[in-house]
């Protein structure tokens, strides 16, 4: 039986995802079943195209209605995806309880509960109550110590430099 661990990627950092993404394909190639599930993502990216590409082992799972930053968005906006948010980690939930995935990514899923989209309550318990063979990665910035205290391996992605402190925005098929 194979035992799974949970990672977490976080930081103010550039990569979180991309570590994430890194993870999946690795497990993929070698013919284990692979989720990734992003909260608060509804922009068009590049590795949409890259996980489709990948076959059947690789499956993502996503919001379509949100097309901005959390930080771009206003409060009212906010509100209006706590329903999706809640609809993913519903997703999330059913997924890692099924035994269908051996490998499941909850990209994104700390801004969601910093936001207050998410109950940090119910992703400890999630996080408790895995099966033992799945595999678990959550992303994102500000993880909670309670996550963090869970966690096997913690990766902090720090920033010492980014372009955008210069005013070079996100740019296709590097951020995003």
């Amino acid at each position: 039986m194979k035992q799974g661990l949970v990672h977490i990627y976080t930081g103010p950092g550039k990569g979180k995802t991309t570590a994430a993404l890194g993870l999946g394909s690795r497990a993929s190639g070698h013919g284990l079943k692979v989720l990734m599930i992003q909260f608060l993502k509804g922009q068009s990216t590049g590795e949409m195209e890259t996980i489709a590409k990948l076959g059947p082992n690789f499956k993502l799972f996503r919001h379509n209605k949100n097309d901005k930053f959390t930080w771009e968005m206003t409060a009212n906006e906010l509100g209006g995806i706590k329903g999706e948010t809640r609809n993913a980690l519903n997703y999330a939930i059913e997924a890692v309880i099924s035994g269908e995935w051996d490998l499941i990514i909850m990209d994104e899923v700390m801004a969601a509960v910093n936001l207050g989209l998410l109950p940090l309550k119910e992703v400890v318990e999630l996080v408790k109550e895995k099966p033992p063979t799945v595999e678990l990665v959550l992303t994102g910035r500000d993880a909670p110590s309670e996550l963090i205290e869970l966690a096997d391996y913690v990766s902090e992605i720090i920033a010492r430099k980014h372009p955008m402190k210069r005013g070079i925005m996100a740019r296709q098929g590097i951020e995003y």
